[in-house]
């Protein structure tokens, strides 16, 4: 009985701590189209004219620059900002499933 009970413990916090489901690259670019693309294209690639008009050099998402990142150091990007990169407004599942898109736009 002792042990049916720790296993029913254990399957209960698998819920919760296994549960999760992993980001999903399809919603990460419906997100990215909504809150990314004005500035950073479609593909990921930048846009010349934002980047002219803001004095910035966008880097490819594409790029090893980009794609050596973690994880966390691209969600803090997205969420707090960098440089004249304004925060994102989204969270949680939302900002995985956008890091998930970007891993797609690999070279």
């Amino acid at each position: 009985m002792k042990i049916l009970s720790v296993f029913f413990v254990l399957s209960l916090a698998s819920l919760f701590v296994g549960g999760a489901s992993a980001a999903d690259a399809a919603a990460g670019k419906t997100l990215f189209a909504t809150k990314c693309r004005a500035c950073h294209g479609a593909d990921g690639q930048g846009n010349p004219a934002i980047a002219k008009a803001m004095n910035v050099d966008l880097k490819p998402f594409s790029s090893d620059e980009v794609q050596k990142k973690s994880d966390a150091d691209l969600k803090t990007i997205i969420t707090t900002g960098t440089g004249k990169m304004k925060p994102v407004a989204i969270a949680g599942a939302d900002v995985d499933n956008t890091v998930a898109f970007i891993r797609t736009l690999k070279k």
